[in-house]
């Protein structure tokens, strides 16, 4: 059998795997035959950049994931990370600001903006007139929390939650920030939040991906941000560990069907010669890469039986999809991703990734953010109420935020019913639900204009570090040695939070 299939490649390719035995043992003798010494170091980096990368650590045999994790008893077993893509306006949901009707259509004070480097989009701006939310805030719950009116759902989980109000950031504009809140750092290349979870815990699921990427449209009018696949990518760590988008539409993975006219039967027997193909490369090269595509190959074999129980939402009772809300029953929604992500958090999914887009306000804030909110704030209320109510909230890590705020200057021009927000790094909200984390919480303080946290704040890396220690991670301690150097999601930033741990 391996012979045909050789003679096969052969003839396909024009590859003759002889003649490529040959000039491997050639390249061997080039460096038995070589100077020893830094030259063949370089050599070696440049022909297998990957060379000092560290892929083969202990792992544990049954989860994958690495030998001695968690490094201390974990409260979550796996997150749920709702990214709101964008950057929602925390003085119109979350941050209650009173003094801002008696500020608002003065000037911003240069004491308060402390020569605040802005974007492009309102540098050119004479002035930068403050803004009063249109909407009404209330407390709610025996928390006594301020939120929005845009916010009734949330409102009545409000005791479920942490609120964050002192969240900052380093950059300014959305995809440095997007990829420095989901990778630690605002270059690309590093690897994701889910992809370090994924690597350091592995699985508990054999037949889906440790980690799940699912999108969102907006339910704004204004055009959409873009989002990249490298957010939810391996960067140096090994690329079985990468994030995989399940779409709403379509094939939910692509690729995943078999071919017509080609037989679960058939596709066994074509998995198993290559996999036999693949045993030979490495044996030959050692590149842990090949490894990783044999397990990708018989991962998704597995996900054609898992992943379409999964997307059957038929099961799923009347009363459920009222929960979420009437978009739930539209596949792709934001709505219908949430109930998706509590499927796959029954599933024992480690990593569950939404994107919803559509809150980069800059213009229109009073109706496109209410139009979000109405496609968010029911699905998102419900995801907490249905975990609970499974008793899944107790070990799943629930995240709701988006990559900076927005100032309370008015971007453009300011009307009596409209107004836009420009980005902005110094001060946002998110909150935090489930396992590990106090309820009925809200942290920091932001001065009487919301430009500048005054009290606790919360960095970043101070976030990313805390989801870790939830999942029993000291971010410390989960490094990857790339390079000649060890990296770390949260770099050698990063303090837990602990004023937020229950």
């Amino acid at each position: 059998m391996e012979t045909l299939l050789s003679n096969s490649l052969v003839q396909a390719t024009g590859m003759d795997l002889n003649r490529e035995l040959e000039l491997i043992l050639t390249r061997r003798q080039l460096f038995g035959l070589a100077s020893t010494g830094i030259g063949v170091a370089a050599l070696a980096s440049l022909l297998k950049p990957t060379v000092f990368a560290d892929t083969q650590p202990g792992r544990d045999p049954k989860t994958g994931g690495l030998a001695g994790l968690p490094h201390f008893a974990p409260k979550a077993k796996r997150v749920i990370f709702l990214h709101q893509s964008g950057a929602p306006s925390q003085m119109d949901l979350f941050d209650y600001k009173p003094k801002l009707q008696r500020y608002h259509a003065t000037e911003l004070p240069d004491s308060v903006r402390m020569g605040q480097r802005i974007t492009g989009m309102t540098s050119g701006q004479s002035s930068f007139p403050v803004v009063n939310s249109l909407f009404k805030f209330s407390q709610h719950g025996q928390s006594g929390a301020w939120l929005s009116e845009l916010l009734p759902h949330t409102a009545k989980i409000v005791d479920e939650i942490t609120i964050i109000k002192s969240m900052n950031t380093e950059a300014i504009n959305h995809d440095p920030a997007i990829t420095f809140i989901q990778t630690g750092s605002q270059q690309p290349g590093r690897p994701s939040l889910g992809s370090w979870v994924s690597y350091g815990l592995g699985s508990e699921n054999q037949n889906l991906p440790s980690f799940v990427v699912l999108l969102s449209l907006a339910n704004a009018i204004n055009t959409d941000q873009p989002l990249f696949s490298r957010l939810w990518g391996t960067g140096f760590l090994p690329s079985s560990y990468q994030g995989v988008r399940f779409r709403g539409s379509g094939e939910p993975v692509l690729y995943l069907d078999n071919p017509p006219g080609v037989s679960k039967t058939t596709r066994r027997q074509m998995l198993d010669a290559v996999v036999r193909l693949n045993r030979i490369k490495s044996e030959t090269y050692g590149d842990p890469e090949i490894e990783t595509r044999i397990a990708q190959y018989e991962m998704a074999y597995r996900m054609q039986t898992s992943v379409p129980d999964l997307m059957d939402l038929s099961r799923e009772p009347a009363h459920v999809f009222e929960m979420y809300g009437p978009d739930s029953r539209t596949p792709g929604t934001y709505a219908a991703n949430c109930l998706l992500a509590r499927r796959l958090a029954e599933r024992n999914v480690r990593f569950i990734q939404l994107y919803h887009r559509g809150w980069d306000q800059h213009n229109d804030l009073p109706r496109d953010i209410a139009l979000q909110c109405k496609g968010t704030d029911q699905a998102s209320a419900a995801l907490i109420l249905d975990l609970k109510q499974r008793g899944l909230l107790d070990d799943t890590l629930v995240v709701w935020g988006g990559e900076f705020g927005r100032t309370v200057y008015c971007q453009g021009k300011l009307t009596e019913n409209n107004y836009g927000r420009d980005h902005h790094p110094r001060c946002f909200a998110m909150w935090l639900a489930g396992g590990g984390i106090k309820r009925g919480v809200t942290l920091g303080e932001t001065d009487d204009y919301s430009y500048n946290v005054v009290s606790d704040p919360v960095h970043v890396h101070d976030l990313q570090a805390t989801i870790l220690h939830c999942l029993g991670i000291d971010h410390k301690r989960l490094t990857f040695k790339f390079q000649g150097r060890h990296f770390r999601l949260t770099d050698v930033h990063g303090e837990v939070v602990g004023k937020i741990l229950a």
